[in-house]
């Protein structure tokens, strides 16, 4: 089973590398794994996107909980929570091509940020089915790099919630 985590621990070194020892000492494999500063400079969100069962993913969380450095830990269930990740792309283009590579940002909402005589320069943001669909699409013009942030998600608020 896949679970998005949000972990927010105090900013300070080696903090990340304790984290993740602890899922890969599990045996978790880390499908994604995004860390920066939250709001307050002294504190960092790790959003983690793990596979494994239930049982196993409970003792990584009260371990996690042990670290002096964690300060909160949340397992997202579906629905909860709001989860985008930030694709950058660039594409093979000629002047044929741009148009279509044009209309197909469009549709997916997608940012041209660059543009040369060869290729141009695409940012996306969305949840994980609208980053795959579109970089299906793109991929017959020819993708020469591609670089993805990661899920980064937030807790929805609600009643269950409150």
């Amino acid at each position: 089973m896949r679970h998005t985590l949000s972990v927010l621990v105090e900013n300070k070194f080696g903090v990340l590398a304790r984290v993740a020892g602890l899922f890969s000492g599990r045996g978790f494999n880390i499908d994604t794994l995004n860390v920066a500063p939250t709001e307050n400079p002294s504190i960092s969100r790790i959003t983690a996107t793990v596979r494994g069962d239930d049982a196993q993913l409970d003792q990584c969380v009260k371990q996690l909980d042990k670290l002096i450095e964690v300060l909160e830990i949340k397992d997202f269930k579906r629905g909860e929570y709001v989860a985008r990740e930030l694709l950058i792309v660039k594409i093979a283009a000629d002047s044929k091509s741009r148009a279509e590579i044009i209309q197909i940002c469009d549709v997916f909402r997608a940012k041209i940020v660059d543009v040369s005589a060869s290729s141009v320069i695409v940012e996306m943001t969305g949840n994980d089915g609208k980053i795959k669909a579109f970089t299906a699409l793109i991929e017959a013009f020819g993708v020469l790099e591609l670089a993805r942030t990661g899920n980064l998600a937030l807790e929805r608020e609600g009643e269950a919630n409150e």
